[in-house]
């Protein structure tokens, strides 16, 4: 089964996520941003799009051409019903194309964070209490603010955490995450803009390495949860 996965040149690890999703039969191939406007169109046999996060904001100029057109592909595979699994900047993507919008949050979300049942509580929470018993990894400036009609499944600190509309699944947390991950995101560049907001790069990644095999496992009861329930649904 083909999928596609959308991320920056360098940055396009899916983790647990992906994972999942090949043990489940999946097969991925990567599709980079910073080349969009050179991408075909949405091919009739890809059945699942997992566009990733991103440190770009949607709604920033010299990005604009390249956000316009995932937009485009992610908006033609929502009205196809092809399943849309978003993680973060990928998520705010997804809000984006579908009649949502992205702004500037009142300050960052970067660590671990527990996300909190929607009031209204949907039955996803009530079967998969799991969702909201852990916390999740954040690394995100921006919220999204999900387009009209869509359910939201979660809440946070700084708005909505999780929405789904259709088969498209919106997400502002990082369930993919792995310790290899957040190391090559607090490195560099990452390193600097981590003490810029003050948060101590070292001490994130030993966090993660605790949290690891607790946030693999709720990776794949995600995954295995939107396969079965939102995938399947037609």
């Amino acid at each position: 089964m083909r999928a596609i996965i959308i991320g920056n040149h360098g940055d396009a690890d899916g983790g647990e996520v992906a994972q999942r999703f090949i043990q489940l039969g999946w097969s991925f191939e990567t599709w980079n941003r910073e080349r969009a406007l050179d991408w075909e169109p949405l091919p009739d046999d890809v059945g699942l799009v997992v566009p990733l996060g991103s440190d770009w904001s949607v709604y920033w100029d010299d990005v604009a051409p390249f956000v316009a057109a995932e937009a485009t592909l992610l908006g033609v595979a929502h009205d196809r019903q092809v399943p849309i699994f978003g993680i973060c900047f990928g998520g705010q993507m997804l809000a984006h194309a579908v009649g949502g919008r992205v702004e500037r949050a009142d300050r960052p979300e970067i660590g671990w964070f527990s996300v909190d049942p929607h009031p209204g509580m949907n039955p996803f929470l009530v079967q998969n209490p799991w969702f909201h018993q852990n916390p999740w990894f954040q690394w995100h400036y921006d919220r999204f603010v999900p387009p009209v009609g869509a359910t939201v499944l979660a809440m946070g600190a700084q708005g909505a955490q999780a929405f789904l509309l259709d088969r498209s699944l919106g997400l502002q947390f990082h369930p993919e995450v792995t310790p290899v991950i957040v190391e090559r995101w607090s490195t560099g560049h990452g390193a600097l803009e981590l003490a810029r907001v003050g948060v101590d790069a070292d001490a994130l990644v030993a966090a993660t390495r605790s949290h690891a095999h607790v946030s693999a496992q709720a990776a794949h009861r995600l995954v295995d949860w939107f396969a079965e329930h939102v995938m399947s649904v037609h």
